[in-house]
């Protein structure tokens, strides 16, 4: 179409381009004195366009300050001015003959042309883009924007995205600030549009070799194993740990069988310490890991050594406002709760403390004790 029929007729009236007519002995022919005229006589189905509407076309012509796109109207759409620099990237791989999603920002502007904007088709396959890079691992480029208490906020070619604090290598581990304003060289480890999610790492391109490396040991390693390793760091949260290349974590609660309060005073930087992997992430190339599982459950064999109504001797450990914390070994602990405690009665941690079994519930590791008294007092049950 004209650039289809508006140009045709930019510089002479309608009415010049039917001066002949079609003449029958039955019917004359009138000519068209409007466009509407026009048209209507061609016989070609034409859309009537809103400003909104998501319309395919078909690139026919790029110049330097303009793209034309048929899109079935009665002239051709056009991307000009801002939506042009706005797609830049975008239209700069189209070619004549390429299908494009467009929308209509103004359906006929005051020469009949339809104005369209690709931003959205530009957005879409920039999506497309980063999808394409997650299969194939290949490296960007990313702009670094901003510091949060996860990582750092990117700009990937206008789109906002994130690199964890954990997928930064060891030269910039507590220094991403600095990255702020800088260019920097990423794979693409999760893309997902819906949630306008985009993930990023540093250290896939920074330490290729090693994660190669870690990935290969990795394979190797199995859930139950039983390997050595180094303590690298004390949190209070338990400790990090290193198994060769990899990097795994002691949780407080995989620390020991009894209760853990600190860390620190079990293990310090450098120990190395026998170690059961409980957990393998592939995608992080990290351990889960268990000290206490490779010593002895001192609840095995808890009804043989403590058989309910049997006297035993143990220490305050924790007061609470229920009862009293008693702990008769390392890994076993018991309660006296305060209903069983007489009111005159008062406990320090650290205090020798002769008890007896009142109950034992060795599935919920749940162990109740009661106190040896001399006299029981009024209201002792």
């Amino acid at each position: 179409m004209v650039k289809n029929l508006l140009s045709k007729t930019k510089n002479q009236p309608v009415k010049s381009l039917f001066s002949k007519r079609t003449s029958s002995p039955l019917k004359t022919q009138i000519e068209p004195q409007t466009m509407n005229e026009l048209l209507a006589q061609t016989k070609i189905p034409l859309k009537i366009f809103k400003v909104g509407d998501v319309v395919e076309g078909i690139v026919t012509e790029k110049t330097p300050k303009a793209i034309y796109l048929d899109i079935g109207g009665k002239t051709e759409g056009m991307v000009i001015d801002r939506e042009m620099k706005a797609a830049a990237d975008f239209i700069k791989d189209l070619k004549i003959g390429d299908k494009v999603l467009a929308i209509v920002t103004q359906p006929e502007n005051d020469r009949g042309q339809t104005l369209l904007s690709l931003k959205k088709a530009a957005y879409q396959k920039l999506w497309e883009d980063f999808e394409e890079k997650l299969k194939t691992g290949e490296a960007i480029q990313v702009k670094g924007i901003q510091i949060n208490k996860g990582g750092l906020l990117v700009e990937a070619k206008g789109i906002s995205g994130f690199i964890p604090g954990s997928q930064f290598s060891s030269p910039w581990t507590g220094r991403a600030q600095e990255l702020i304003g800088k260019q920097i060289k990423v794979k693409v480890i999760e893309v997902d549009q819906a949630k306008n999610r985009l993930v990023f790492s540093e250290k896939a391109v920074s330490e290729a070799g090693l994660l190669k490396e870690q990935a290969e040991v990795l394979e190797k390693i199995k859930n139950g194993d039983i390997l050595e390793a180094e303590i690298s760091g004390v949190m209070p949260f338990g400790f990090f740990a290193k198994v060769n290349s990899l990097e795994g974590l002691i949780h407080i609660s995989e620390i020991s069988w009894e209760k853990v309060e600190d860390p620190g005073k079990f293990y310090s930087v450098g120990d190395k310490v026998k170690v059961k992997v409980l957990g393998i992430d592939k995608k992080t190339g990290k351990l889960n890991l268990s000290i206490k599982q490779l010593l002895p459950d001192p609840w095995e064999d808890i009804e043989k050594k403590y058989p309910v109504d049997s006297k035993v001797k143990g220490i305050v450990v924790r007061l609470a406002p229920f009862g009293i914390f008693i702990n008769l070994e390392p890994g076993i602990e018991g309660l006296i709760h305060i209903s069983k405690i007489p009111a005159e009665k008062n406990f320090e941690v650290g205090e020798k403390v002769d008890c007896f079994v009142e109950f034992l519930d060795k599935e919920n590791r749940r162990l109740s004790l009661g106190l040896v008294l001399k006299e029981k007092p009024v209201g002792y049950k």
